[in-house]
This record gives C-alpha cells, sequence and structure tokens, in this order.
C-alpha cells in the first residue's frame, strides 16, 4: 500500500488529481491513474494527506492562507461567488470564509476538478480567471506577482491540502495603533496582527480589509494606509481578517483656539465643551430667544409656537423661562401626538384592510397615552414585548398582529430596542460583528411560545403563551438552542412561564449594554439630527460613537432617573449644546460629528404640513376623524394616500423599524408641490384664511406684516424685510385684460403671495 501511496502522489503531481493527462475525468475514488495508483478511500485523498514539505518550503495552510486570499480579493463576498442561492456561475463559496470546510469541497471536488491543476498550477481554471488569462465577469483579481498568487499556487502545487481540523485557530486581531491623533491631510499606516490559537502572531497588513466608518473624514487603502482629509472630529477605521474585526479610533484635531464657550448647564454641556476643546473647534454662540422658542416646539410638539406664545416669551423677564417653556411643551397633548406617531411608525402600525382600523386606532392610543402619562420605557417594551389577550383588552398585542414570525420579531426587537441589526447572522456569522447564527436563533427562541387564535373581532387574534420548552433550530445545523440573549446566558425557563418575561428583564437590567445606549443614541438623533452612535440603530464595537463619554453619561442618566423619556428628553433640551446658533464661524462649518452649532434639518412631513396649515389658517380633513385632527396625530399610514402632501413629503407606510424609511432630503416632487400644487393654492385662497385676514383688517400694513411673520418665524421682520414686503403689498395688479384689479381683490392677492414666499423660503421648511 505504500507503494501504491507513493505511486498515487507522483501521480498527483504530474496529472494532476481528478483530472488525467487524457483529458478525461476521473472519479473521486476507486478507480486506477496511468501511474496505477488507486485512491481506496477517502483518508487516501489529497485533501486530507498533502505532500511532504521539502526543504525550507512551509506548508501552505487552507484555512489560515487561502482562504484569507479569497476574501482579501473578493472573491467570497455577497455580490461574488457567495451570492446568496447557488453563488455566481456555477461556484459558491461560503460568505467572507466562515465555512472553509464548504470552501474546500467547492474548489477541489466540484466543476469535474477543472477548477484546480496540480501538474501546472498556473493552468488552473482558479487562477486562470482571478488573473484575467481567461475570461472572468469579476474581471481581474490577481496578478502573477502578487503575494496572494503565489500562496494559491503554492497550495496547489503542495496537493491541495486541507488543515481544517489542525491549523491553529484565529482568535482575534490587533490593529497598531489602536487609538491615534492624526492632523488633517495627512497619511498614517496601520498594522493588523492576527492572534492564533496556539501563542503565534502573524502579520496579516496585506491581507486584511479596512473600511472608514466616515468616508468624509477618512480613506482606507487595501494595505491599510490611511489618508485623513480635511473634516475635524472622531473617525474610526475597521480592520477585518477572517471574521475577526478590531478599530483603530482616530483623532482629527482642527487645533483652532477654542478661548470663548457657552457656560455650561448640564453634564451634556461638560462633555460636548470638552470634546470642542480636545480637537480644537469653537462652538458657535447660543441661540436668540425666537430661534429657541421655533426650534423647540418642532422638536418636543411638534408645531410652531403661536403667536401669543411667543409675545409672552419674549415678553417674561425670568432668567428660567427657556425651561418653562421646556416643561410646558412635554406637559402639552402636542408632545404625546408627535411621539406617538415616532413610535407607532416604528412598531409598523400599518393599515394594510379596512379590519385593521380597530387595532390601528387601540394600538395608537395606547401609545399615545404612554407618551401623555411618561411611562417608563422599559415599562412600555415589557408591556409590548409580554403582551397577551385582545386588542380591545390589551392594545400592545397589535404589533403581534404585524410581526408574526419568531425570526422577524427577533429582529424587530433587537434593531429597534437594542440598536443591533441581526438579520445578517439568520445565515451566517455577522461579517462586522461578534454575532453567530446560534445567537441568532437563540433570540429568536424567546419568541417560540406565542400563540395565536381567532378572537371575536374580524381580523384580530387573540395572543396567548403556549405551554412548553422554549427553543428555535439553527436553519443549518438543526441544533435546537433554547432561549439565551446577545451574550447573557438566561437561567432554565420552565414549561409554564413565559420566555418573553426573561427577555424583558434581561433588557432592562441596568447591565444591559444595549437597551439604554440605543434608546439615549435614538433621542439624541431626533433633537441632533445625528445620532452620537450613526446610523442610530447599528449598535457595535465596530461603529464607536463620537464621543464615547457622553453617550455612556446619558445611558447612565437615563437608568437613574427610572427610563425616564421626558426627564431625558429636559435633559438634552436645557443644555446650551442643544441651544447653540446653526450659524457656523469660520472653523465650524465642516463639522458634522461634533455638535459645535445645531445642525439644520427639514421639517417632517406631518410637522410641515401642520404648519403650513396653521399659517395659512387652513384646516386639513383627513376624512373618518374629527375635524381639528393634526398631521402628527394620524393613527397610521393609510392617510398617506388620501393627503398625497404627505407622500410627497415622505411620510412612512411603517413597513420597517428603521427610522430611514422616513424621507428626510428634498426632491423636485416637492418644490413643484410648494410652488404650484393645487392644494397650496387653496390654502392660500381660502376664504376666511390668513391672507383673506389681513387684506381685510383694520390695521397699519407694518403690522399685519409683522403678524405673518411671528406666526411663521416666531419673530418680526428685520428692516429690508419689512420694506420689501410692504412695496409688494402696495402694488396693484392687472386682470387678464391688462385692468388695474379691484384694491380689494388686489390686496388679497398680495398676502396670498406673501405668505407663499415665506412658505418657500428656508427659514420656514427647515428647524433651524
Amino acid at each position: 500500500m505504500a507503494s501504491i501511496n507513493k505511486r498515487g502522489f507522483l501521480c498527483r503531481r504530474l496529472c494532476g488529481w481528478l483530472v488525467c493527462i487524457t483529458g478525461l475525468v476521473l472519479p473521486v475514488s476507486g478507480l486506477p491513474c496511468i501511474s496505477g495508483a488507486v485512491y481506496a478511500d477517502e483518508k487516501h485523498q489529497p485533501s486530507d494527506e498533502g505532500p511532504p514539505k521539502s526543504g525550507s518550503e512551509s506548508a501552505v495552510s487552507f484555512v489560515n492562507d487561502v482562504v484569507p486570499v479569497l476574501t482579501k480579493f473578493g472573491c467570497n463576498t455577497g455580490v461574488c461567488h457567495a451570492k446568496a442561492g447557488n453563488g455566481q456561475n456555477g461556484f459558491q463559496l461560503s460568505l467572507l470564509g466562515f465555512e472553509p470546510q464548504e470552501d474546500y469541497e467547492h474548489l477541489v471536488k466540484e466543476g469535474r476538478g477543472r477548477r484546480l491543476f496540480p501538474a501546472s498550477p498556473e493552468n488552473s481554471l482558479l487562477l486562470m480567471k482571478a488573473s484575467g488569462s481567461i475570461p472572468h465577469g469579476g474581471g481581474k483579481r490577481l496578478a502573477p506577482g502578487d503575494e496572494g498568487y503565489q500562496v494559491l499556487i503554492s497550495w496547489i502545487q503542495q496537493g491541495l491540502r486541507y488543515d481544517g481540523d489542525t491549523a491553529p485557530a484565529l482568535k482575534s486581531i490587533d490593529v497598531r495603533p489602536a487609538r491615534s491623533s492624526v492632523p488633517m491631510n495627512t497619511e498614517f499606516q496601520l498594522s493588523a496582527i492576527a492572534l492564533y490559537s496556539d501563542g503565534t502572531e502573524r502579520d496579516v497588513t496585506r491581507l486584511a480589509l479596512y473600511e472608514s466608518n466616515d468616508k468624509a473624514m477618512a480613506e482606507a487603502s487595501g494595505t491599510g494606509l490611511v489618508k485623513i482629509l480635511d473634516v475635524p472630529g472622531k473617525v474610526a477605521v475597521m480592520v477585518r481578517y477572517q471574521g475577526r474585526v478590531a478599530v483603530c479610533n482616530i483623532s482629527v484635531p482642527l487645533g483652532a483656539p477654542v478661548d470663548v464657550v457657552p457656560p455650561s448647564r448640564n453634564f451634556i454641556d461638560d462633555l460636548v465643551f470638552a470634546n470642542l476643546k480636545e480637537i480644537g473647534v469653537p462652538p458657535s454662540p447660543v441661540c436668540d430667544d425666537a430661534t429657541f422658542l421655533r426650534r423647540v416646539s418642532l422638536d418636543i410638539a411638534g408645531r410652531l409656537p403661536t403667536e401669543e406664545e411667543a409675545i409672552a416669551f419674549f415678553s417674561s423677564t425670568d432668567v428660567d423661562k427657556r425651561d418653562q417653556v421646556i416643561d410646558t411643551l412635554l406637559r402639552s397633548p402636542e408632545y404625546a401626538d408627535y411621539f406617538a406617531n415616532k413610535w407607532t411608525a416604528l412598531l409598523k402600525n400599518r393599515r394594510d384592510d379596512v379590519s385593521d382600523t380597530t387595532s390601528n386606532f387601540a394600538f395608537h392610543a395606547w401609545v399615545r397615552d404612554s407618551m401623555l402619562s411618561n411611562k417608563p420605557y422599559d415599562q412600555l417594551v415589557r408591556e409590548l414585548l409580554a403582551a397577551t389577550g385582545t386588542v380591545i383588552g390589551n392594545p400592545a398585542v397589535a404589533w403581534y398582529k404585524r410581526v408574526k414570525e419568531p425570526k422577524q420579531q427577533l429582529e424587530d426587537v433587537a434593531q429597534l430596542f437594542l440598536g443591533v441589526r441581526m438579520q445578517c447572522a439568520q445565515c451566517h456569522h455577522h461579517p462586522f460583528e461578534r454575532w453567530s447564527q446560534d445567537d441568532y436563533y437563540s433570540l429568536a427562541a424567546f419568541f417560540s411560545q406565542v400563540g395565536r387564535k381567532p378572537s371575536a373581532t374580524r381580523g384580530e387574534d387573540l395572543i396567548f403563551h403556549k405551554r412548553g420548552v422554549a427553543g428555535m433550530a439553527n436553519m443549518k445545523t438543526g441544533v435546537v438552542l433554547k432561549p439565551a440573549a446577545l451574550g447573557d446566558a438566561i437561567p432554565t425557563i420552565a414549561p409554564d412561564e413565559d420566555p418573553r418575561l426573561r427577555l424583558a428583564d434581561w433588557m432592562s437590567s441596568p447591565n444591559n449594554p444595549f437597551f439604554a445606549k440605543s434608546l439615549v443614541n435614538r433621542y439624541w438623533k431626533h433633537f441632533f439630527q445625528r445620532g452620537l452612535i450613526e446610523p442610530e440603530d447599528d449598535i457595535r464595537d465596530t461603529n464607536p460613537p463620537t464621543n464615547p463619554e457622553l453617550l455612556a453619561a446619558l445611558e447612565k442618566h437615563f437608568i437613574s432617573s427610572g427610563f425616564d423619556l421626558k426627564e431625558l428628553v429636559r435633559v438634552i433640551t436645557r443644555s446650551n449644546s442643544y441651544q447653540l446658533s446653526s450659524a457656523p464661524n469660520q472653523y465650524n462649518i465642516a463639522d458634522q460629528q461634533n455638535y459645535s452649532r445645531y445642525y439644520p434639518r427639514r421639517l417632517q412631513a406631518e410637522v410641515l404640513l401642520d404648519s403650513i396649515d396653521y399659517l395659512t389658517g387652513f384646516q386639513t380633513d383627513f376624512g373618518n376623524l374629527p375635524v381639528g385632527t393634526r398631521a402628527i396625530a394620524l393613527p397610521d399610514n393609510s392617510y398617506n394616500n388620501s393627503t398625497p402632501f404627505l407622500k410627497v413629503f415622505g411620510r412612512p407606510e411603517s413597513e420597517s423599524v428603521c427610522e430611514c424609511e422616513r424621507v428626510q432630503s428634498s426632491s423636485l416632487a416637492q418644490s413643484l408641490h410648494l410652488v404650484n400644487a393645487a392644494d397650496i393654492k387653496s390654502r392660500l385662497a381660502k376664504p376666511g384664511g390668513r391672507a383673506d385676514q389681513l387684506a381685510k383688517a383694520d390695521q397699519p400694513m407694518e403690522k399685519r406684516v409683522a403678524e405673518v411673520y411671528m406666526a411663521a418665524f416666531s419673530r418680526e421682520p428685520r428692516a429690508d424685510e419689512l420694506k420689501v414686503a410692504l412695496d409688494y403689498l402696495a402694488e396693484i395688479g392687472v386682470d387678464g385684460e391688462g385692468k388695474p384689479l379691484d384694491p380689494q381683490r388686489a390686496s388679497q392677492e398680495n398676502f396670498q403671495d406673501l405668505v407663499w414666499a415665506l412658505i418657500n423660503s428656508k427659514e420656514f421648511l427647515f428647524n433651524h
């Protein structure tokens, strides 16, 4: 047998393992080759045995050498041969090399053995396509002189050795430096060091993958050379190598003197201004009263302040009048309307059929009442997750109507309440995180005992806990996994105990690393336009916060307050950091992440519609809802179709737990709608509306102009604005025949034009 094995090895080196020099394809085992060798069983296959090592030549590891090359050059990405389904053009690899055993099978034993040619490695189909020698849909990935090319050549020459059971396991990678302060417009080199289970280290800088989390601040090349651009702040570069990730945190100082900062009003200011001093970015001054009143009213109550509120605020001499306004807004029903609108959209309170009406209204009312009564956030989430009964008796069960499957339930809960995106882990190890398929199905197991049966209300189910052992089978391995939290074990759950209660206990624990952090980051983005972690629902080690100390302090404050949502809003809006002017200075104009100024943002669709209604004196009719219902109080998405304005300006359809479903960017359709849409014209020309009343008012023209400016901007017109407005209002237009208009009609049209011009101004369309 020894001689047969020796002759078999000679055959592999001369003929190729599965393809004989005659061109005939040989089976995997049992048939003779020209040398007379017989591969009698699997343990004599070249995949297990490998050639003897000659001289100083080191053995190439499939797991630790070959797979990293395939990953580095993009062969096993989702858009190439790791595409879901059957890969690409009949060749399939596991995503990012997470399953090396499968990759070996696909490379060596599929395709009738044509992909690899040990007798002449450079003529292997794998290398000829990758090097562009023959047509390849993925283009040229390797050149013959590349290090990766030589690794593949050596591995093929050495007999296609597989070492999955013996190769040292990759434990982690280190990026060096892990933290650095780097001047703008400079470059520096990262190095990546792989640490293995046998205690060895290896420099994998050229094989690792690099990605900046903010490409406007830093760019990373394929070899780890980082180019710092001209935007100051904090940026991270993720380094990924074979399922392990590390992060280099980089501070990019501007270096300008920060001699004057507004006084600190709470811990938020302490940490924001300390960061600005560290990177040398001077903040803008605190905004004036008019800007603050309009900003905070829009951010807390989703509406413009009334003229009466503005006049009372400006006339007050109380030193804490801004704090008083915040408290008044938090007590208002508009606060509950506005934040219920936010949460019901994220919780998918969507109407697809007329039978959904009962649950839609009941669920919206439950969320609104929770906001109004300031129900602690942990209690709200607990009532939602562990809901049982019917929508009539317990409206929170309506969530289970839209999110029916355990896998969808876990994904929505993880993304919305934990800030963790688990979707990738359903099929494979998360490429940027530590979560595996087992983590995914263990979390889904908390929802495996949710039962449902028809109730007396048409289209509605009774939700209940089914007795039994909770568990969920891993789709790939078939192993049934018990409920387990992310990174934490859960004690055994009795068959008569609802697993969802255990999940709620874990989530609301003060030691939970995700729950409070996710919420404060989400609310921070609501008030500052940008989260401390961005996107706000993608919390992971490889996506660090721009101000970690501030995020930790907000999290601690929120937990110590008893998960008090109103207190979180209060502490944010009372800070001078929130009250900074949006006008940039010469140093912070490029700042987009350090909160050195307020970042203006376009009004949301519902808020903008309500604001236009208020300014024009019009009331939008929402069908079956009471007269006077505002757009921010709509219970579900069904009103988007009946009110084209909401659809054009991006009101979400409540199909996703991602805030990104709400469209905040501008478009040509929006501009045309504001300029010339019929519903805008009807609002302007409404009998008894604001333009009509101003035209008929027995007041000085200056006072009438001041009224419309106060309604739109919470301020009086500047001298130049007043002059332009008065000059225009004094003009007498002509009709189609060129005859002067009746003065009353001319005045009405002129005031309509003035209101139209204010609606189309950036100052009106944006919260600033």
